[in-house]
């Protein structure tokens, strides 16, 4: 692997401090369901199946050594700064990782574990854990970058319908799971935070504390058997509830049980559905992609008024995604500093990824 690709931090490097997030899990009998608002700057973005059977080597982060591992499962991720850098997706297996930004964020300090960027960990993950026992497991074995990485806490859960939120404090992981996290929701205080700052009635104000209330309660009335509505549906009444007008640029609800994702974004309204069950995840057939802006004319499903588009995910192509990677990065600016030999080494990053 050519070093001059790897000798740049793998995290993209933001000056805004407000990357104002809210995750929920919602469940109730077999149903299961994860939702998600993506509250950023751009709405540039990229829908990734990533296939098992991948030998990949983490991007050098200039703070510890580069960690080499083998995808176990097939992923679908939403990328905005590069392929194998996502801000969140879901594997067969049914595990979801999804992040949001956290003041006060502290990251462990070099030590024998190999670093990696906060972005890359997400896809680390999503490549081996088949559930939140398998996340927390992998403190073990590598941390997140103490230089140059974003300031983010995780909302994860697995098939088994648990729910975990991840942080790092103090230096270390922090979790937050049965007992300890009453109602699956994070927003932008960390969990403990949130809990204690939890108002009876949440105000109507985008505050990290009124998101978290508001989607705390829908989400308790739903677990109540209070609503026969659909749960995908409701899901995304709840996104729409805690939504941040034109900062909100992607609403993502993953159907856990059903291994099917839907998405919306605010260039594109309609609403669409990727089958994890209709993708070749096999190394041969390669990543495939989508640009989730890109309006698509097909029947509605019975399911849910989405547009099934398993079968429009085209191969990798460079120059699509040439091009979708400069639109993020300049639509980024100047909130986000990202030179321009960090963006040759992230467009490039892809070139060394091989079938094992």
């Amino acid at each position: 692997m050519a070093l001059k690709y790897l000798l740049l931090p793998a995290t993209v490097i933001f000056s805004m401090v407000a990357n104002a997030c809210t995750c929920f899990l919602l469940s109730r009998d077999k149903e299961l369901v994860f939702g998600r608002n993506y509250d950023w700057i751009t709405g540039a973005g990229m829908v990734f199946s990533n296939p098992r059977g991948l030998l990949k080597i983490s991007m050098e982060t200039g703070d510890g050594a580069t960690l080499t591992w083998t995808s176990k499962y097939g992923s679908v991720t939403f990328n905005q700064y590069g392929r194998e850098f996502p801000t969140g997706g879901m594997n067969e297996k049914g595990l979801v990782v999804e992040l949001m930004w956290l003041d006060g964020t502290l990251y462990p300090n070099p030590d024998g574990r190999p670093a990696v960027g906060t972005l890359q960990w997400v896809q680390y993950q999503l490549d081996n854990a088949a559930t939140i026992d398998d996340v927390t497991a992998s403190d073990s074995r590598l941390r997140i970058a103490s230089t140059g990485s974003v300031p983010l806490h995780f909302l994860v859960a697995d098939a088994t319908g648990s729910a975990a939120t991840i942080e790092f404090l103090a230096g270390r992981m922090v979790v937050h799971r049965g007992k300890e996290l009453p109602v699956p929701v994070l927003a932008n205080e960390s969990y403990e935070e949130s809990l204690k700052n939890l108002p009876a009635l949440p105000g109507g104000s985008n505050s990290s504390a009124d998101r978290f209330a508001r989607a705390c309660r829908l989400v308790r009335q739903y677990q109540s058997q209070s609503n026969s509505q659909p749960i995908v549906e409701y899901a995304f009444a709840v996104l729409e509830d805690v939504a941040q007008g034109d900062w909100t640029k992607w609403s993502i609800v993953y159907d856990i049980a059903d291994r099917e994702v839907f998405f919306t974004s605010a260039r594109s309204r309609q609403i669409k559905l990727i089958r994890l069950n209709a993708l070749d995840f096999s190394c041969r057939a390669g990543p495939r992609m989508f640009d989730m802006n890109t309006p698509v004319i097909q029947p509605s499903r019975a399911k849910f008024p989405a547009v099934d588009i398993s079968a429009e995910l085209r191969a990798f192509s460079d120059h699509p995604y040439r091009k979708l990677l400069e639109t993020a990065f300049s639509e980024s600016r100047p909130r986000v500093m990202i030179s321009e030999d960090r963006q040759q080494a992230i467009f490039d990053y892809g070139k060394f990824i091989r079938c094992q």
